[in-house]
């Protein structure tokens, strides 16, 4: 892949806590990066930045085209703009 390639959005799965030993949130983490070291450690910051405690993240991706639907699509296009996309979603128990 050239530099000038335009790099895939990653998505991560995972789940995450705002508080230690609280209700699980299912997460899914939308973002580019140049490896899956750069994008989990990316991922990792973005969900300290938004209050959460712990996180464990499963499965790490590249998409293979453009989310049909909300709220994932927006995700996809934060990520294409540089950011770091957060969908949650309830987890059962």
């Amino acid at each position: 892949m050239n530099d000038n390639d335009e790099r895939p959005v990653t998505i991560i799965a995972g789940r995450a806590w705002k508080r230690k030993g609280g209700k699980p949130e299912g997460v899914h983490l939308m973002l580019v990066a140049p490896d899956d070291d750069s994008a989990v450690r990316r991922a990792l910051e973005s969900l300290a930045a938004e209050g959460y405690a712990e996180a464990e993240l499963d499965q790490i991706g590249d998409l293979d085209g453009v989310p049909d639907e909300e709220p994932h699509l927006s995700a996809y296009q934060g990520a294409l703009e540089g950011e770091v996309s957060i969908v949650t979603f309830d987890v059962p128990l």
